[in-house]
């Protein structure tokens, strides 16, 4: 076991008092592990994420309560940093049984509407998306790859309330301050705990890995101009310990902040070279590129990765394109071609 994988192990880890990391498994995920956070308050036990709807999940997350004198009935309200299925389906499968209440960030609205709306895979809005980036292969492997069958709504509802904006929410002792932070998702949202100098950072702010940006089914106008304006409003906060949704537990946001928006200006730069020596699609810029902390090929990434690495690429040259630095226009097959 590693430094960088020991978080994964199973338990209740007490990380201020009052506050458990509860890391749940991800199985066939490269991630490994999603941290949930346990909140004891005068008014009952909140959980900030809940992890995804897998019977071995609810296992580690019931075996977790119990070393902390918890149960699943004794959880109160689930805080949703964001609706991906690794944080959000869970809380609703809890619900289902216990009532409990789920909040999550408006921002959401738009792509649940669209989750919870019966449709055919192929009627996805990522496939148009991908196919705008000049990647019909990925496409053309993705329906290869899908089962006949349509679109699974059941683990997809609305939550019980919706977080607009910038909200103080009172735990029974503890306030945490809800701040929209979009970029990985529209709706994200970190949860700031400004007296105990705490912040459930969701997928915003991780401290191993850069979260994907601009792959979700009713995407922003600009996603990555989105996330490092949120990382931005995240530095003007005080300084926090970093509780990640993937990844140990840090001393501070800050640093982490500087390293992402460091990393971003070099993958800007990078995107505008390839752009510039040709590689006119998102996808013929995605496979310019190396990926990873390992460099590796885009072609040794697997399907699910290969579609991150394009939609993200898009991202970044959108915002070159808002820069002035590049400028684009649509081909004949309607994709877009990022040009100097």
């Amino acid at each position: 076991m590693t430094q960088r994988t020991e978080w994964t192990e199973p338990g209740a880890f007490q990380v201020a008092p009052g506050v458990h990391r509860i890391p749940l498994p991800l199985p066939s995920d490269g991630l490994r592990a999603v941290n949930v956070y346990a909140v004891e308050g005068d008014d009952g036990l909140v959980l900030v994420d809940g992890g995804w709807a897998l019977e071995e999940s609810r296992r580690r997350l019931e075996a977790a309560l119990k070393e902390i004198g918890y149960g699943l009935g004794d959880i109160t309200r689930f805080l949703v940093t964001h609706v991906h299925r690794d944080h959000y389906t869970q809380a609703v499968a809890v619900r289902r049984e216990f009532g409990t209440r789920v909040s999550l960030g408006i921002g959401e609205r738009a792509t649940l509407e669209l989750l919870t709306r019966p449709r055919r895979r192929e009627d996805s809005p990522q496939l148009a998306q991908l196919l705008t980036c000049g990647a019909r292969p990925l496409v053309e492997r993705l329906k290869a790859a899908w089962r006949e069958g349509g679109h699974d709504v059941l683990e997809w509802e609305m939550p019980d309330d919706w977080i607009d904006g910038r909200t103080e929410l009172p735990l029974g002792g503890r306030d945490l301050l809800a701040v929209p932070t979009p970029g990985h998702t529209r709706g994200h949202l970190v949860f700031a705990d400004l007296d105990g100098g705490l912040m459930f950072a969701g997928d915003h702010v991780l401290p191993h890995i850069t979260p994907s940006i601009g792959f979700e089914s009713a995407p922003g106008a600009s996603p990555l101009g989105a996330y490092l304006d949120s990382l931005r409003i995240v530095r003007e906060l005080p300084d926090l310990r970093l509780l990640p949704a993937h990844g140990p537990v840090t001393d501070s946001v800050h640093a982490r902040v500087d390293a992402l928006l460091a990393h971003h200006d070099e993958r800007l730069d990078a995107c505008a070279a390839a752009a510039t020596a040709g590689s006119g699609t998102a996808y013929e810029t995605a496979r310019a590129l190396s990926w990873t902390r390992r460099e590796r090929h885009f072609d040794d990434l697997d399907l699910f990765n290969q579609m991150l690495a394009t939609t993200e690429t898009q991202a970044h040259l959108l915002v070159l394109v808002t820069q002035g630095r590049l400028r684009s226009h649509a081909n004949g097959d309607g994709a877009t071609v990022y040009e100097a």
